[in-house]
This record gives C-alpha cells, sequence and structure tokens, in this order.
C-alpha cells in the first residue's frame, strides 16, 4: 500500500479514508451503491459501449463499479480496481471472492501508482476529486492508458448545485464545528467548475474532451436517511466526536434539513454531476 513520501491534503486524504471515513463507507456499503446504482449503471453501459478489454476503476471505494463492469462484460476482459483505502479495498477483495468476479482490487494513490497493465479504459464514481496534484493524477492515469484509451467519470458540481448533498453541513453549522469546504481543495465538489476540469485533463495528457453536466434522479428508503447523515460527510465525522446524549440531541435538530427530500415513505434528490469523456492522446 503506497503510503508514503507524502505530506499536506496527500497525507490528510489517506488518514482520512484510512481511518473514519473508509470505515464509514464499509459501514454502510449496501446503502452507497443502493444510493449511486444509476451511476454504475451508467458506467457499465459505457464500457460495454466501448468494447472494453481490460479497464481500470479509480476510487473505487468498495468495488460496486468495478464488479458491476466485470459482470458485464465477463471473462474476456481484465477489470482492476484502485482506492487509497484500505478498509474499502478489503471489502472489494471480499465482494469480488464471494461472488466470483474477474476483478482485482490496489491499494494505493492513483497519483503516484507505477501501473503494470495498459488499460483501454479508464472509468470513475466521484473517485477523482481528492488528488492533492489532480494535473499529477491525470499524467498518471495516462501512462496506464493504452494509445486512445477512453476516460469516463461522474463528479460532482457545485455544492450550491446539490442542496441534498449539504444539507447536513447546513444545518448543523450552528451545532456542530464543520470545517468549511475550501474551493478547490481535495474533496467532494473540487472539480466543481468546468474549466478546471478542462485544464487538468489537457495537461495531463487527455484530449477529445467533453464535459456535460447531468442531473440524475437518486433515491433511498426513509428509514435509511438517519444512517446516512450520521455515518457519512463532514457531519458524520463531527457526530462520531460526540457522546450518545449530544449525538441524539444533534441528530433531533439536524434531521428536518431533509424534510424537502422525503415523500411517502422514501427520500429522492437530484445529483447534479459532470459526465466526462475523453481520450488517451499519443505521447
Amino acid at each position: 500500500m503506497q503510503l508514503d513520501n507524502r505530506n499536506g491534503p496527500a497525507a490528510a486524504q489517506a488518514s482520512l479514508w484510512n481511518g473514519p471515513s473508509g470505515r464509514a463507507w464499509v459501514d454502510t456499503q449496501a446503502l452507497l451503491d443502493r444510493l449511486f446504482r444509476p451511476f454504475e449503471e451508467r458506467l457499465v453501459r459505457e464500457a460495454l459501449e466501448v468494447s472494453a478489454t481490460a479497464v481500470l476503476d479509480v476510487g473505487c471505494g468498495t468495488g460496486a463499479t468495478t464488479l458491476g463492469i466485470a459482470r458485464a462484460l465477463g471473462r474476456r476482459a481484465r477489470c482492476d480496481g484502485i482506492d487509497i483505502s484500505l478498509p474499502m479495498i478489503a471489502a472489494a477483495r471480499r465482494r469480488a471472492e464471494e461472488e466470483g468476479a474477474a476483478a482485482d482490487f490496489i491499494c494505493a494513490d492513483a497519483q503516484r501508482h507505477a501501473f503494470e497493465a495498459a488499460f483501454d479504459t479508464i472509468v470513475s464514481r466521484f473517485g477523482v476529486m481528492f488528488f492533492d496534484d489532480p494535473v499529477a493524477a491525470f499524467r498518471n492515469l495516462r501512462t496506464a492508458a493504452r494509445e486512445d484509451a477512453e476516460l469516463r467519470f461522474y463528479a460532482w458540481r457545485s455544492a450550491a448545485a446539490n442542496p441534498f448533498m449539504t444539507a447536513a453541513e447546513r444545518s448543523a453549522g450552528p451545532l456542530l464545528h464543520v470545517p468549511p469546504r475550501q474551493p478547490g481543495a481535495p474533496g467532494q465538489f473540487a472539480f466543481a467548475a468546468r474549466h478546471r476540469i478542462q485544464r487538468i485533463l489537457e495537461e495531463g495528457g487527455w484530449g477529445v474532451i467533453d464535459i456535460e453536466p447531468r442531473d440524475v434522479e437518486c433515491s433511498m428508503a426513509e428509514e435509511d436517511l438517519e444512517t446516512y447523515f450520521t455515518h457519512l460527510g463532514p457531519v458524520g465525522l463531527a457526530l462520531a466526536q460526540c457522546d450518545g446524549p449530544t449525538q441524539a440531541r444533534l441528530v433531533a435538530e439536524i434531521r428536518p434539513a431533509f424534510d424537502p427530500f422525503v415523500s411517502g415513505g422514501e427520500v429522492r434528490f437530484t445529483a447534479a454531476c459532470w459526465a466526462v469523456g475523453a481520450r488517451a492522446l499519443r505521447p
């Protein structure tokens, strides 16, 4: 696992995803897989459309997209997932073993990892916004790509365009110490600006770039909502530091922030994203 030779934002991300955030994603794996299945399905279709034979899933987490593509392509294709989080990679490997999937998982930083395979398709479901040097990261991914390889990923647009994703922290602001998000810093909304994605890809050695807004409907059962906002994101991290009674009081105060998204026992929201495509340029 390549976690050495880091400092600053890189060290912070490694610590976060190998600590509380990584464990929270493993704990809520089934919920998150259901929530973001529309994006998994899109990436599976796109891998089929380009007749992929060697796929890399960047920031693969617990492996849902990697495994989905592996199922669709069958044994004729190689499917690898890479993530910095050892807890999530361990979960992905267990899932692959349980279903006998033709997928392998690498615990490493995709920005720095020396890839041994050449991929004809590189995908990501919300996994590319956490690099401390995204130009270097996409340049390194370019070295792992065959000539004319396809790059397809989804990234969040702005926090303002995603009120569901920020409802808990807006509500918790007066109650908890939730650090404000820094524009452009590694994190969920690091790729909010279209022009920044364009520049990063161009400088990273990618061309034929297509960046389109996508509004995708996502849903979960209302009974899963509390698990969602108490485990994930900055509010989940802050709540984990509170004692039981304090947690209960804060959860009761935060929960009404989600009322606009709840109806008939279901939580529904629009995920405002960028659908990004590019092609590996000749070196």
